[in-house]
Formats: C-alpha cells, structure tokens, sequence
C-alpha cells in the first residue's frame, strides 16, 4: 500500500511540474570575442526567458542555451543574420525530463536497507536524508551527522562527517548539489558515502587517509533547489530566497562567495541564473559553509562537485592572477584526471576556472583557497553536452566510479602533503 501511495504522489508531482514541450538546447560556437558579446545581447533579453546551461565566456568555450519552444525562431534567426554558427544538442528537452521521471517511478521504493537502496536512480531530497540515517545506523563509530544551519524555507542542512576520533582534526570538504539541477552530482555524493563507510578498514589506502584526516560531505548544498527541482522545475539552479522589490526568486550559490563578489561572470539582475544577490554570503546555504569552515579551522581540502563539461578546475575565477600554488594545483588535477580516465576513457580538461571556461566572480573554490585552503577544487561531471544535465540515470554508477578515482587521488595528496 505504501507503494502504490509513493507511486501516486510521484504521478500527482509529475502533473503540476514545469514542462519543456519543444524546448531546444542550441550550442553556440562563437568565432571571436565579437560573436560573444553578440550572445551576450540575446542573454539581456529576459522576454526569451534564455537558459544558459553553459555561459558566453570565451571563443574558446561553446556557449549552451536552452530556448523556450516560442523564442526558438527569434534565437535561430538572430544568429543566422549574425552568422554566428549553432547546432541543435538536444532536439526536445521535454522528452529526456519524461524519460527520467520514467525512470524514477519504474524504480522507486523507499530504502529500508543500504543493499536495497537503489544508486543507479536519482532521488528525492526525502530519499537521500533517509539514506544518510542508514548510513550512520550502518556504522555510528566511523558516521556521524551534523546540522550546520537551516536553508531559507527551513530545512535543515546536514554534512555527513567521517572520522575515526578526535576534535577538528585535519579535515578533507566534499560537497555536491549547490547548483540544485546537477542531479548527477548529489547521486555521485551518494556513491562517494558508501565507498567511504564500505572503504575504511578495507581499502588501505582509505583506511589511512581516514586514520589521519576527517571527511565532510555535504551530499545536497541546495535542499531549498534540490526539492524544487523534484515538484516543479527541473531545471532550477538557484537557491529560493526571496527578495524584497523582485519577482523573482532566488540567488546563485556559487556567485555568492566573498571572493571577487560582484566582479564579471555575475549578474546583478535578480532573474538572471547568475544573480549573486544583494551582499556576499547572503544565502543561507552559504553561510552555514563560510561559517563552519571558519568555525573549523583546520579544513585542507576543499572539492566542490558540479556539473557538466567534465572538467577539474581550481582558482582563480575572478581573477587573471595566478593563484600562489598554482604549479601544485595543475600537477595534481593533471593526476587525479589521468587517474579519472584511466577506468573508462572520459576525457577531461583540467585548468584554473578562468582559463579553462570563463571570468566567474563570487564562487566557491576562490573564497576556500583566500581562506588557505590550498587544495581547493571543483569537478565538472559528465557529459559534454549531449545530455546536460539530464544525464540517464544508467550513468550515474560509471560517472562516481571513474569521479572517485579523481577525488582518491587528491585526498591521498592532502595525506601525503601535509601543511
């Protein structure tokens, strides 16, 4: 009974949700700096309601946009008449969203055991907290879990922490989700839980980095954006504060940093997806991260997981100045994506944020590294675009495995590099 009721509230969701009928996702190829700002014009125009799931940057990067199904002809005859090249990414977005949301009721029931959870779905917000609670059941002495603050609608957000004793030990950051539509990310987090609970006193590796250094892993950054994602839109990005004098919701997490803030690679216009709101660290989900890193004290890692364009990217992205380790930093992204592609053969780039994609002011990694958190990272997951970010669930397993491999290579450097 309590099946068939989960499966008729799924349905009921599915029917009141955003829907993307005939909505395309274009990729742009600029030729020069002069096809960019063009672009840029089109991302001003907020009646074409333009989605930009990989941002006007650089000749160098290609930009994609999702275009509602009624400003498509407007969009393909403004870069005709510009002679700005594009092709077409995804025909129809709305079919990969039904066929997730297939996938999700074909294989939804809620967990009752770590075994018979499923990691080769995606999940609902409710579904990876009761994971979390599983976990720590699975072993209290190595997980623990802690409330670092409460999001703007009031739910909690909790990092599971790993440690085999001791207080603010030397400690590795891991989290997953701040952008709430990388479904793929909070799903790797998921894998990455159970590879440590499964790991430690088998692994040797892992047992000694665990021996030494505490992990913390903050599975859903977003819970306000990842719920929403789930009821009403999946294509949301942005945290759900609401602001006085706008009608539109939300801020850009990972604009929201006191690195940069305010700089290029944002946007001062609440609606826009890069909004970096009204003052630095304004957003709950932020702060509870600023706050307990401070509060810490004795973080050494940091590793920001997002997605698409498979990338490992550390600072600085609001800045053409190196970053002091800068060297340091590029050896060891070239090693942990030598070791990513060893299992499958996915490629990836690897570079400071400016370099490798574009100008961002305001992120994550760059207020962690200001903060003398030296190894300072953020991944871009699978794919490079043939799906964005409705990524079949069928890659969910292979995009953790291969991403592990990466993330084991820079822990096991923060062991053997102590600072």
């Amino acid at each position: 009974m309590r099946g068939l009721l989960v499966f008729a509230a799924l349905l009921a969701t599915a029917a009141s949700r955003e829907t993307f009928v005939g909505n395309q996702v274009l990729r742009i190829v600029a030729a020069d700096e002069a096809d960019v700002e063009k672009v840029k014009e089109l991302e001003e125009l907020q009646d074409l309601q333009l989605d930009f799931w990989q941002e006007p940057g650089s000749p160098e990067v290609p930009i994609d946009v999702r275009v509602p199904f009624a400003s498509l002809q407007a969009v393909k005859a403004f870069l005709e008449f510009n002679r700005i090249r594009y092709s077409i990414l995804i025909d129809d977005v709305q079919m990969l969203v039904d066929e997730e949301a297939t996938q999700m009721i074909r294989h939804h029931f809620m967990p009752q055991t770590l075994e018979t959870f499923n990691y080769a779905s995606y999940h609902t917000l409710e579904e990876i907290y009761e994971f979390m609670d599983l976990l720590i059941e699975a072993n209290p002495n190595l997980v623990s879990k802690i409330q670092i603050g409460n999001t703007y609608e009031g739910r909690p957000i909790y990092v599971l922490k790993f440690s085999t004793g001791g207080t603010k030990r030397p400690a590795i950051w891991l989290d997953t989700g701040i952008h709430s539509r990388e479904w793929i990310t909070q799903a790797s987090g998921v894998l990455f839980a159970k590879k440590i609970l499964d790991g430690y006193g088998q692994d040797p590796s892992l047992t000694s980095i665990l021996d030494k250094l505490d992990i913390f892993l903050e599975i859903v950054t977003n819970p306000d954006g990842f719920a929403f994602t789930h009821t009403k839109n999946r294509m949301w990005r942005k945290t759900r504060s609401v602001r006085a004098g706008s009608s539109c919701i939300g801020v850009d997490p990972n604009r929201n940093w006191d690195a940069g803030f305010g700089g290029a690679g944002s946007s001062s216009n609440p609606c826009s997806e890069t909004y970096r709101g009204p003052f630095a660290h304004s957003e709950s989900e932020v702060k509870a991260i600023v706050d307990f890193v401070k509060s810490h004290g004795n973080i050494k890692a940091f590793i920001s997981i997002h997605s698409y364009t498979q990338l490992l990217l550390y600072p600085y992205g609001y800045t053409r100045t190196q970053a002091a380790d800068h060297q340091e930093l590029d050896q060891i992204a070239k090693a942990a994506v030598t070791a990513l592609s060893s299992l499958y053969g996915t490629s990836y780039r690897y570079g400071s944020i400016i370099t490798a994609i574009y100008q961002a002011s305001g992120g994550t990694i760059d207020w962690t590294y200001n903060q003398g958190i030296k190894y300072s990272f953020t991944f871009e997951l699978r794919d490079t675009g043939r799906y964005g970010f409705l990524l079949p669930a069928n890659q969910i397993i292979p995009t953790a495995e291969e991403t592990w491999l990466a993330l084991m290579t820079i822990m096991e450097y923060t062991r053997d590099h102590p600072y």
